[in-house]
Parts: C-alpha cells; sequence; structure tokens
C-alpha cells in the first residue's frame, strides 16, 4: 500500500491563482488540470484518489506535485524540453549507402534490394530505405530505350514531325500501321466478376483460336481511325487498306500517309500502285522509332480496353469486338496531338547518346 501524500501547503495568492486558471475558459485543458491536481492536493486528497477522481493514471499526479515543489506555479505552465531526435546514421554513412547503391552490384544479383543492401553494410534496412527515398533511387526499377542507327535519322524525323505539328494545306494527314497477330484468345474456365472489395479474374491458361491483322489509319486532324481486319499483312493486303483509304476520303485532297520501315510497305507492287494514285505521298519514320508513328498510341488503346482482357471463341468475335471498339471510337474520336519540335527531340537523343559514350 502508498503511504499517502502530505497535503501541499499554498499561500493565499497561490490558491487564488490556481482557482483561476482551473476556471478560466481560455486555459489550455493541459494546465487546468495540473491546477485541479495541485488544488486537489493541497485539500489533503490522496493521490490515488486524485487519479481516480480525474481520470487519468497516478504517475501524472506524482509529476505534477514534483514540478509544484520544485518551481511553484510557474512550473505548471510550462512543458519540460525534450531533445530532439538523435541523427540515425552520419553523413559518412549516408555516403557510404549511395556509393555501394550506385557504383557496386551484389553477387549472384543486378542490383540491391532494401534488405541485401542492408545486410551487406551491416545496418537496418530501414535506414536504407530513408537513404533511397531522399535521393529518388529505385534500383529494382529499369526503364528501356532504343537509339535509331538510321543514317537519315534527323532528316525523316523533321519531315514526320513537320506533318505532325504543321499539316499541308488542302491535305489530310494519316498515321498507318498493322498490329499484326491479334490472337483470339479463350479462357479455359470462365473468371469471377468485379466485386467490391475484390477484383474480376480470369485463368493463367487460354486456348487460341486463330489470329487476324489490324490495319489502321489514324485520322491526325480529327482522331478518327479508318480501320480493317485481315487475314494476313502482305503488300496485297497492304494495298487493299490503302484503296479502302481512298475509297473514304475526299477525292480532292492529298493524303500523306506516316508509315513505318516494314518490307510490305515498299514493294515494286506498292510503288506501281502509288504510281497511280498520285494523292498518295508516304513518309518513313526512322528505323527503330515506332515512339514517333502515332498510331501506336491507338493501338495501346484499343489493347489494353477491349483485347488484351477480352474471350474470344473465333476469329469472327475478335473481327466483331474490334469493329465494335472502331464504332464507339469514331463516334467520338479522341485528337492525338504531337507537341514535341524536332529541335527538341534532337536535343533529347543528343543527350542520349552523350550520356552513353562517356560510360565506355
Amino acid at each position: 500500500m502508498f503511504k499517502p501524500a502530505a497535503a501541499l501547503e499554498l499561500t493565499k495568492k497561490q490558491k487564488e491563482r490556481l482557482e483561476f486558471l482551473s476556471q478560466a475558459g481560455k486555459t489550455p485543458q493541459k494546465i487546468v488540470m495540473r491546477a485541479r491536481i495541485v488544488l486537489l492536493a493541497s485539500d489533503g486528497v490522496a493521490n490515488n484518489a486524485i487519479a481516480k477522481k480525474l481520470c487519468i493514471c497516478r504517475p501524472t499526479v506524482l509529476l505534477t506535485r514534483q514540478k509544484f515543489a520544485k518551481n511553484g506555479i510557474q512550473g505548471l505552465l510550462k512543458d519540460a524540453s525534450r531533445p530532439g531526435r538523435k541523427k540515425v546514421l552520419s553523413l559518412e554513412k549516408e555516403e557510404q549507402i549511395l556509393d555501394v547503391t550506385l557504383k557496386e552490384k551484389p553477387k549472384a544479383a543486378t542490383h540491391w534490394s532494401v534488405r541485401s543492401l542492408a545486410k551487406h553494410l551491416n545496418i537496418s534496412f530501414s535506414s536504407v530505405q530513408r537513404v533511397w527515398k531522399k535521393h529518388n533511387l529505385q534500383p529494382h526499377r529499369v526503364k528501356t530505350f532504343k537509339l535509331s542507327r538510321d543514317k537519315n535519322f534527323v532528316e525523316k524525323l523533321r519531315d514526320v514531325v513537320g506533318l505532325y505539328l504543321s499539316p499541308p494545306s488542302k491535305a489530310l494527314v494519316f498515321s498507318v500501321d498493322e498490329k499484326s497477330q491479334i490472337q483470339a484468345l479463350d479462357r479455359t474456365q470462365p473468371g469471377l466478376p468485379l466485386k467490391k472489395g475484390r477484383c474480376g479474374t480470369i485463368t493463367h491458361d487460354y486456348k487460341r483460336n486463330g489470329t487476324t491483322t489490324l490495319f489502321a489509319a489514324l485520322n491526325m486532324l480529327d482522331g478518327s481511325v479508318i480501320g480493317e481486319c485481315m487475314e494476313k499483312h502482305r503488300a496485297k493486303e497492304f494495298i487493299r487498306f490503302l484503296t479502302i483509304i481512298d475509297k473514304n476520303t475526299p477525292k480532292d485532297l492529298d493524303l500523306h500517309l506516316i508509315l513505318d520501315n516494314y518490307g510490305t510497305h515498299k514493294t515494286p507492287k506498292v510503288k506501281a500502285w502509288l504510281e497511280k494514285h498520285p494523292r498518295f505521298h508516304f513518309h518513313f519514320i526512322p528505323t527503330s522509332s515506332s515512339w514517333l508513328n502515332m498510331v501506336e498510341r491507338w493501338f495501346k488503346e484499343i489493347t489494353d480496353k477491349r483485347i488484351r482482357r477480352g474471350v474470344f471463341k473465333s476469329v469472327p468475335d475478335l473481327i466483331a469486338a474490334i469493329t465494335e471498339y472502331l464504332d464507339v471510337h469514331n463516334s467520338d474520336p479522341k485528337i492525338f496531338k504531337w507537341t514535341k519540335d524536332a529541335d527538341t527531340i534532337l536535343a533529347k537523343v543528343a543527350h542520349c547518346k552523350e550520356a552513353l559514350e562517356s560510360l565506355h
């Protein structure tokens, strides 16, 4: 059992001051609580009884009594100073983490994880996390890149970007390509539908039911797409698609088609067809520069929104889904805008080449 503490002795002035603090509307609640503790202690109320009456713990009562005994009322008005948080890592250790992350590799691995590096340096993994976050380091991620080796890269780039940013008058610009080998995949079992707290599911395995090739021409003026599915993607099919473009565009306008360097776009039969249709003008992007062909952006959308998660029991089912997507898109087309000029792109390419050369 605790021995009851002696009553605190207060002067008349101290008691009046404490009573004022405990009743004033603007007094912070922590100071109100301390004043009430001291007033009850001055009346000879036991510490346990004070704690129970004020719904606080006994150590709080003891600490408040000690503050008053040492510094009087002034001791109740101020909180004790607290030391700041000590630095977890020295600057030298932080530099060591950065050096090892950037300049070394672990054995039998391509990159560090927070735990492998922490074990290697004999520190906590949370310390590695903080340093990586501070310096925006993500060793687990990597970005891919491809620099074109086309000898006429600059000329082709300026030509294509010029069509995007400043198209010729009395003409239409189309970004044209084929999305080949689109598979009609049927899942081996039905998936579960989307529900609250659970995403939809599909089986990992599937059944192949054939393929089709989607020829597409993205109109850079209004975002509409001329599309046609064909069994193969030879020069024969490409010429057929050019004929479809010819039939679905105003006859009094020139047509500038942006294309990649696929062999079927340059065969003698295609060249002979172009001679008979002088309003068609081909503009080839540099090799290894598919990012320059804007229809690729549209291909990504149809893949994400309609093909990848679709279930198709036959090629006709797949073609019907693609046709439906084309109809919906063309009912309210989205314009794909090119914003970077050729000089900005060339400057970035030069910077990338300079960075790569500095490593060798």
